[in-house]
């Protein structure tokens, strides 16, 4: 199906990529994808029989176009009142547990990932912590795993966020977990939080978990609101599924849950939490 002027759609496009990649972004919702298919377009000055000409015949254009339409905005201990509730009203109930499984699904570039593993050594839990980030990006995992971020564009932002994640507490100094270098213009993670981490290539559409066990936290923040409907409900529910009882779900500050998740979850501020109830009014 083509629209009125006989030119591919967008949504059409991506049928021609999950043809030529193992890729599918066919659920994705409308208004991300016509943005972000725009944006290549303009940023490789194609046009629409250009970008499938290309697509059929270039494997590393692919995964150009697989980063673009995947690309996560973050930034370490973003949004700093979920991060403070998290340390308040989350990790104390682990303190007197053997372990706990994290997983960050759809980690980017890793500032989450990091953030996290400072609260969990300022709650005195880090070495119980078992923790996967995984996510689409080759790119974003590698620079994940590099643990290393502009030091001009992230240094006072980050001071910032960290002073309000532990408001009403002692706030960790950055160089208790970041080598700081100016010159280079770097802030770069210490190695006993770099190699924490199991970092996995994963698509949250199509692939089984490379996971074998549950978890008592998982963050998928800001990555469902890309989705529609129908895949946000997979998704969410596959959450559930690897949730132990009472476990926590973190999403982004404007991703919310509909219909029978609403029971399936109790919302504890700004995170929800497992329950095993369930309303057949949904």
């Amino acid at each position: 199906m083509q629209n009125s002027e006989g030119k591919m759609t967008y949504k059409e496009y991506l049928l021609v990529l999950k043809e030529c990649s193992p890729y599918d972004f066919c659920e994705y919702s409308d208004n991300s994808i016509d943005r972000r298919i725009q944006k290549i377009m303009r940023d490789y000055h194609l046009t629409m029989d250009e970008l499938i000409h290309k697509t059929r015949n270039d494997e590393a254009f692919v995964e150009l176009v697989v980063e673009a339409i995947t690309v996560n905005t973050t930034e370490l201990f973003r949004d700093p009142p979920v991060w403070k509730f998290i340390r308040e009203n989350v990790l104390p109930a682990f303190k007197n547990r053997p372990k706990i499984n994290i997983w960050h699904a759809g980690c980017s570039t890793g500032q989450e990932v990091y953030s996290m593993m400072i609260l969990l050594h300022e709650a005195g839990i880090f070495d119980k912590a078992e923790i996967y980030a995984s996510d689409i990006s080759k790119k974003a995992l590698e620079n994940a795993k590099k643990g290393a971020y502009k030091y001009s564009f992230n240094h006072n932002k980050y001071q910032e966020n960290l002073n309000a994640a532990f408001a009403d507490s002692v706030v960790p100094k950055i160089t208790d977990f970041f080598e700081i270098s100016k010159e280079s213009d770097q802030l770069i993670i210490k190695p006993f939080l770099k190699t924490k981490t199991k970092f996995v290539r994963h698509d949250l559409v199509k692939q089984e978990l490379p996971f074998y066990s549950k978890f008592d936290i998982i963050f998928c923040r800001n990555v469902l609101i890309y989705f529609n409907g129908g895949l946000q409900s997979r998704i969410v529910q596959c959450f559930h599924d690897n949730l132990f009882p009472g476990g926590v779900m973190v999403l982004g500050t404007h991703e919310t849950l509909n219909g029978f998740f609403k029971t399936k979850f109790a919302k504890k501020g700004p995170v929800y939490s497992r329950t095993n109830t369930f309303h057949f009014k949904y």
